[in-house]
């Protein structure tokens, strides 16, 4: 594959000394890369290159740590705020460059001049949470030489001319996570500072197969359009940019030969969310149902554009709650079905079950002459494209996490098969079943992929992922999924708000940037969502053990009818209770009106 030659650009910092003075931040690099260092002032935040450091007397005792990049500048109305890696993983290799994992990152503030009123301070603590939040963002990777951004197959595309563009000129901004932490840098051209980062994650195993290597690495790209968390962020947005919409790229190497596919998942392309409220389960609701065509069209003329073709695999039940999303899916695209779009539908909880996962078969039955037709990317040896990936797969469940996930893999395995058996690596008959270290290895690449993707949305790895990992359901897997679904409530309910807000934040979206005027809202402190916690914990759990006493009177004693009576009506009432008043109790994002 054609590596981009970036030797005329300037080369990014890979190391650079922070020096924390007491009003200003400067960044010296140590790559041996440039002699000039870059000062930020910690009154105000702002920026210029300077020759040399500032004279130490006596008294000046910096810190000093070594950082591994800018991530960009975060400009609000209670101060400036620089983003830096403080520590990184080497995760593999792309095109001949390593990448490397976010595993650190830290805040600096630069707002020592702000003289803050009452209210100013309250700002301050507010955003200092969701600073604090920010910090603990998790699935961020970044390359110092290589396009992550963009796919195999567009990468090859693109002319000699792009190729030579510095790495943030050449990002599809879809991708790009900290596009708007860099806008700062870009306006004062600190060219070798502006790093582009992405969310997702990044995979690779490397397995010998009939004396032949192979080598397959797994890009998941998140787009930030409508970036959140899992109850926060449902649906579309008016422009048709889905919630949870990643990009999931499988790029295989062997014997000279490169080939890739490209799949994605995203939520049901409508307006519709599903708004915590302490039940379990809260209810869909569909918003603004007129638009749902309109919006749904949006959307798939954009993955047209990007990926060609498209056929949208649905999973989520018949019936129910889900039976209702889904009929609206199956409504709003109807209209827009062509050769080129096609929409199927399969109920995985009713014909998989939790355990017939191998069911799946039927539903690759339905897509294989689509997937032989648009076929994937291929290099041969020599360098030059003989196969190009003219559609892709769109899928969904409810979250587009567990079941998807186990359909993209499947996806995935059969790709593959036809790619190595293309090259001759494998036989004619042979499948990746076939050679077993190599198919563990492979499970367990598409089971990590998922968990990253899932951890980012949901707050807990991917449920089902024991039979990613391992090709069948364990009791261990069972039980974990009841663990991880019990803490995907709890980080719903009580921690997904803050946590939605911090990625507003980062992305542009809040609505308390310094370009704006306005002033968020006040919001309960840590003790009163702490004391709403409790209520709302201390009523679910009244209304569990009024259950439990109602149903051992009834078995243990007929006298005691009519108080188990009263007693299930009272556990009713508290569940009724919660039902209505339970989103009161829950962690809220400020702005969440904004949403649609």
């Amino acid at each position: 594959m054609d590596v981009p030659n970036n030797s005329c650009l300037p080369k990014l910092h890979t190391r650079l000394r922070l020096w924390e003075f007491a009003d200003r931040y400067v960044f010296e690099p140590v790559d041996g890369l440039a002699d000039l260092l870059l000062s930020v002032s910690r009154v105000n935040g702002s920026m210029n290159l300077v020759e040399e450091l500032p004279q130490r007397g006596p008294s000046t005792n910096p810190k000093v740590q070594i950082v591994f990049g800018v991530i960009g500048v975060l400009k609000l109305a209670v101060g400036t705020y620089f983003l830096v890696i403080t520590d990184r993983d080497c995760v593999g290799s792309y095109l001949g460059h390593a990448i490397f994992k976010v595993t650190g990152l830290r805040v600096l503030p630069c707002n020592n001049s702000i003289s803050a009123s009452a209210e100013q301070k309250n700002m301050d603590t507010e955003f200092s949470e969701l600073l604090d939040a920010a910090e603990r963002t998790i699935g961020l990777y970044f390359s110092y030489d290589s396009n992550l951004t963009v796919t195999s197959q567009r990468l090859h595309e693109l002319g000699d001319e792009f190729k030579s563009l510095p790495l943030w000129r050449q990002a599809e901004p879809r991708f790009l996570w900290n596009g708007y932490l860099l806008e700062p840098l870009i306006e004062n051209k600190l060219h070798q500072y502006l790093l582009p980062v992405i969310q997702g994650s990044f995979q690779s195993i490397h397995a010998e197969v009939r004396s032949e290597k192979v080598n397959v690495t797994m890009i998941a790209r998140r787009c930030t359009r409508r970036i959140g968390t899992r109850m926060w962020r449902r649906g579309a947005d008016p422009e048709g940019y889905a919630a949870n919409f990643v990009e999931s790229e499988q790029i295989m190497q062997s014997k000279g030969f490169t080939a890739s596919y490209v799949q994605v998942r995203g939520s049901m392309p409508f307006l519709w969310e599903q708004i915590v409220d302490l039940t379990y389960k809260p209810s869909f609701d569909v918003v603004r149902v007129e638009e749902a065509a309109r919006v749904l069209e949006r959307h798939f003329h954009d993955l047209q554009k990007k990926y060609g073709a498209v056929v949208a695999v649905d999973l989520v039940n018949t019936h129910g709650g889900e039976g209702r999303l889904y009929e609206r899916y199956a409504k709003s695209i109807e209209h827009i079905l062509s050769e080129d779009i096609r929409f199927v539908h399969f109920d995985f909880h009713k014909i998989c079950g939790h355990i017939h996962f191998e069911r799946l078969s039927q539903l690759y039955d339905q897509i294989e002459d689509y997937l032989k037709k648009h076929k994937y990317f291929l290099l041969s040896d020599k360098g030059e494209k003989t196969e190009q990936q003219t559609g892709t797969v769109r899928t969904n469940c409810v979250d587009c996490l567990d079941r998807t996930n186990v359909t993209q893999s499947m996806v995935g395995r059969k790709l593959l098969e036809s790619q190595l058996q293309r090259i001759g690596v494998f036989g004619a008959n042979d499948t990746v079943d076939n050679f077993p270290d190599f198919d563990a290895n492979y499970k367990v690449l598409w089971a990590n992929h998922g968990d990253a993707i899932s951890t980012q949305y949901s707050g807990t790895p991917a449920l089902k992922g024991d039979f990613v990992r391992y090709g069948k359901r364990t009791t261990q897997g069972i039980l974990n999924d009841l663990w991880n679904a019990l803490a995907r409530y709890y980080l719903n309910n009580f921690a997904d708000g803050t946590k939605q807000d911090a990625m507003d934040l980062l992305q542009g979206h809040y609505i308390s940037s310094v370009s704006r005027d306005m002033a968020p809202p006040s919001k309960p402190g840590l003790l009163e969502n702490y004391a709403s916690f409790r209520l709302a914990f201390t009523l679910v759990l009244v209304a569990v053990l009024f259950m439990i006493m109602s149903l051992r009177q009834a078995r243990n004693d007929a006298r005691h009818l009519v108080l188990s009576l009263m007693w299930a009506g009272l556990c009713g009432g508290m569940s009724r209770y919660v039902r209505t008043n339970g989103r009161m109790f829950c962690n809220r994002p400020r702005f969440y009106q904004s949403r649609h």
